[in-house]
């Protein structure tokens, strides 16, 4: 892949990867390390649709790891309109009642552009968008294991209905749509985001790429 010499656009860089893979960790080391005011980043999960209709307990049991899941609509929009000088607002969502916020997060354009979650190399419409596509390759206790962790700590579930919600939709989902996206991937970094050499290689790539100066 030649270097981009095309400034007008934003170089958009796609992060995918199992739950609790590193995927956040790689995208923000990334814009640590190219710089906060040249790099953007999005998260796949601010996308959720959205059913404020329905009663919780309906929503708690839905499979937020089906490709359905997402505003895939909306983030192509918002991705199309960051491409043309535009700021967004990406929604902000409640993981505990599984709702949008009335909240916003307005994001400006930058030089880069980094979305990460666990289904952006599935999506055709926004994988074709992207001008390097990764992939975070992460054994699967160890994500289980973040996983139960994070949904304890930070999102107020019990380990009963996470080790369910995993059995039931997680996996599965993951063996269906993720893991299958990895053919797609330019890159594939193992070991998540500690993987600290991996993620050294990326940045080069990125600077030679983009173009960062």
């Amino acid at each position: 892949m030649p270097p981009r010499d095309d400034h007008s656009h934003p170089y958009l860089i796609g992060v995918a990867g199992g739950s609790c893979s590193g995927k956040t960790t790689v995208a923000e080391r990334l814009a640590e390390m190219a710089g906060d005011k040249r790099v953007s980043l999005f998260k796949l999960d601010s996308y959720y649709r959205s059913f404020p209709d329905q009663p919780l307990e309906v929503r708690a049991k839905a499979d937020y790891d089906h490709p359905s899941a997402f505003d895939w609509e909306l983030l192509a929009e918002h991705v199309d309109r960051l491409s043309m000088g535009q700021d967004v607002a990406v929604p902000v969502y409640d993981y505990t009642n599984h709702l949008r916020t009335d909240q916003v997060r307005v994001v400006a354009p930058t030089r880069i552009v980094v979305i990460e979650g666990i289904l952006v190399l599935h999506e055709p419409s926004l994988r074709d968008r992207f001008d390097l596509k990764v992939y975070i390759d992460t054994e699967a206790d160890i994500r289980f294991i973040r996983r139960l962790l994070r949904d304890v700590a930070e999102r107020g579930r019990t380990p009963d209905s996470i080790i369910a919600q995993y059995l039931e939709t997680v996996r599965p989902a993951h063996e269906q749509f993720v893991e299958p996206s990895k053919r797609f991937a330019d890159v594939i970094i193992p070991h998540g985001g500690l993987n600290a050499p991996a993620i050294d290689v990326l940045l080069a790539r990125v600077r030679e790429l983009a173009i960062i100066e």
